[in-house]
């Protein structure tokens, strides 16, 4: 039976601009606050206080602390990934997106053995486009997502610097021997696939491969699958235009560069991503992809075949906040979160 009209439970309140949340045993939340938190989160919807051991942040704009995962033996390890804005050690107006790693410490009050795994290169400076979502892999590595930093757009269809692109570690910082353009002179060899503007969706698909998508400017939101040694187009080719109008690039299409699986126009400002493997909802939910809008408040499900997005449905057009994070626990519901100085978390209930 399909969801007629899902509801929305709050698990908890009180957050400031909450940007990802991750999933600890006992019914626990790990929650990000863009301002420079994290915090867990008991089943009961108590916050706990703010984690200590957090490196230095550049809090400002869209930057500060992003996303967070845990890592796939964390019963065991108890580490966990989160990336964030990382300022210029200089202490200059520079910085770009870093990811690290850390444990959680035995009473859930700080991180400790924090490691730097990846920090962007080259860093700028802006406050905006960070990308920052990450995916660890079946075989364990780590996908993170970078923004081109607004400003330097042209620097996504470069490969001697890191600036919209995926790039593809393993846990402890090292380039995985197959990375595709690990051999290529010139090219940063963490590279995955290049030619992305801002993403900040990204999630491991039902067909063993990556998803992602990602802010168009006016216009030209895009699902993608990032393959390894890619190019996704930006800003060469675009289905958007610049803010106010006018023409990017050279068109929607070019040789060589890879066609969005779906776009959006007028965008929708997507955010959070998550496939529904559940069963929670009813058959017809299963399989389905689920996406934020930030820009109209509300969550989008859109059902996937064969590859290709064959029906959109949009989903809590009431809400009227905007939806930062989706993801599915592992007790099978989807979970988001609300973008405001008074963010929420939230369980979908059929």
């Amino acid at each position: 039976m399909a969801v007629a009209a899902p509801t929305v439970v709050t698990v908890a309140d009180g957050l400031v601009h909450p940007w990802a949340v991750a999933f600890l045993p006992e019914g626990r939340f790990l929650v990000t606050e863009r301002p420079g938190r994290m915090r867990v989160v008991q089943a009961d919807g108590r916050l706990g206080a703010p984690l200590s051991g957090l490196p230095p942040l550049a809090v400002g704009g869209q930057g500060g602390l992003l996303d967070v995962v845990t890592d796939a033996d964390f019963a065991r390890n108890r580490r966990i990934y989160f990336c964030y804005s990382e300022p210029d050690a200089d202490g200059g107006p520079a910085n770009g997106t870093a990811l690290a790693s850390a444990t959680l410490a035995p009473d859930a009050a700080r991180l400790e053995n924090l490691r730097v795994i990846f920090s962007q290169r080259p860093k700028v400076a802006s406050t905006l486009h960070f990308g920052c979502r990450i995916v660890q892999a079946p075989d364990g590595a780590l996908f993170l997502t970078l923004g081109e930093r607004f400003h330097r757009k042209d620097d996504a269809q470069a490969l001697d610097n890191h600036l919209g692109k995926v790039v593809r570690v393993r846990p402890d910082g090292s380039v995985p021997p197959d990375n595709p353009l690990r051999q290529r002179a010139g090219a940063l060899p963490e590279i995955w696939s290049w030619g992305h503007r801002n993403p900040q969706g990204a999630t491991w698909g039902p067909d063993g491969r990556l998803w992602i998508h990602e802010h168009g400017p006016q216009g030209g939101d895009e699902i993608n699958r990032p393959e390894p040694g890619r190019n996704y187009g930006w800003p060469v080719v675009t289905f958007g235009e610049n803010y106010g109008g006018g023409k990017i690039g050279e068109g929607t299409a070019k040789p060589g560069m890879e066609p969005p699986l779906h776009y959006w126009v007028p965008s929708i400002a997507p955010s959070g991503m998550a496939f529904l493997t559940s069963g929670r909802y009813g058959a017809a939910w299963k399989g389905s992809l689920f996406i934020g809008s930030l820009k109209f408040a509300r969550l989008h499900r859109l059902e996937i075949a064969d590859g290709q997005v064959r029906r959109e449905e949009h989903l809590l057009e009431g809400l009227g906040e905007r939806v930062r994070d989706v993801r599915q626990g592992p007790d099978g519901w989807l979970y988001l979160l609300t973008d405001s100085p008074k963010g929420r978390l939230l369980r979908l209930r059929p």
